[in-house]
């Protein structure tokens, strides 16, 4: 299958699965160009933006895992071509 760019950003409303997010977003670094987060101490929530690059099945792979997870958002927009 041909790589591609895509972005995935997550919503962590449940600071508790933070282990678990860190491990999938591990298990998955080979497809891991990037990783961004704003902890918002201030707010119930923190905010993750990952770029990616992969196979649309690698990185809607992590995505559903990311969001399977309770407490966690996930959503991914990948490049057409």
């Amino acid at each position: 299958m041909e790589k591609r760019i895509g972005t995935i950003t997550l919503l962590v409303a449940d600071r508790s699965q933070s282990a678990a997010v860190n491990a999938l977003i591990s298990e998955h670094a080979h497809i891991v160009l990037c990783r961004q987060g704003l902890p918002f101490h201030e707010r119930p929530v923190a905010v993750i933006s990952l770029i990616v690059e992969g196979t649309t099945n690698d990185i809607n792979s992590l995505s559903g895992k990311l969001g399977r997870l309770p407490g966690v958002q996930a959503k991914a927009v990948v490049t057409q071509q």
